[in-house]
């Protein structure tokens, strides 16, 4: 992958699309699991008994986030795009598994800063893998297509969110971040 815009590689149409569908994947997983949080934040105080510390689990994630953004953004430059965004996919991952084993809420609240310094790197390093990968005269319709990743993932977090915290457990909601994420990967 190029490094800047002056090292431009073209890439076929099929390449573009592997390499867009696995960007896509990674940035439904973080906007969905947002909306699916926060539909399932009340069943998680109940069980865990503190409802004190709950703004603390949103709280955790998105200081996490937006603490490793700019980070991920200079380590990509000098690593590799790729390389980094395989790696914000599996703290993410790695933190949805601690989350869903959390016994307490400063456990939740930990692993979701976890998760947080994963999905840090998937919204920042997404758009920059489409800057490298695709051409400026084609970019708009790529970008009409991540918006309607996030329209899909408004609707869908929040249904499924409310689904698999009433018919399964709130833990569940963590768990579906692994085959996305791990088909985001491959």
């Amino acid at each position: 992958m190029p490094s800047s815009t002056t090292d431009r590689v073209d890439f076929t149409h099929r390449e573009i699309l592997e390499v867009f569908s696995g960007v896509a994947l990674a940035m439904l997983m973080a906007a969905m699991d947002q909306t699916i949080v926060a539909t399932a934040l009340p069943t998680m105080a109940a069980e865990l008994g503190s409802l004190e510390n709950l703004p603390w689990v949103v709280t955790a994630y998105m200081l996490a986030s937006t603490a490793t953004t700019p980070v991920y953004g200079k380590l990509s430059d000098l690593y590799g795009r790729k390389r980094l965004l395989q790696i914000a996919i599996l703290l993410f991952l790695a933190g949805s598994v601690l989350c869903a084993l959390a016994q307490d809420m400063v456990q939740l609240i930990l692993f979701r800063g976890l998760q947080g310094l994963g999905g840090g790197g998937l919204m920042a390093l997404a758009f920059t893998i489409i800057g490298d990968v695709v051409a400026p005269r084609e970019r708009g319709r790529y970008q009409g297509l991540i918006g309607g990743v996030f329209a899909l993932a408004s609707v869908a977090g929040p249904l499924l969110g409310g689904l698999i915290t009433e018919y399964a457990s709130w833990h569940w909601i963590f768990l579906i971040n692994l085959p996305i994420g791990l088909a985001g990967l491959l």
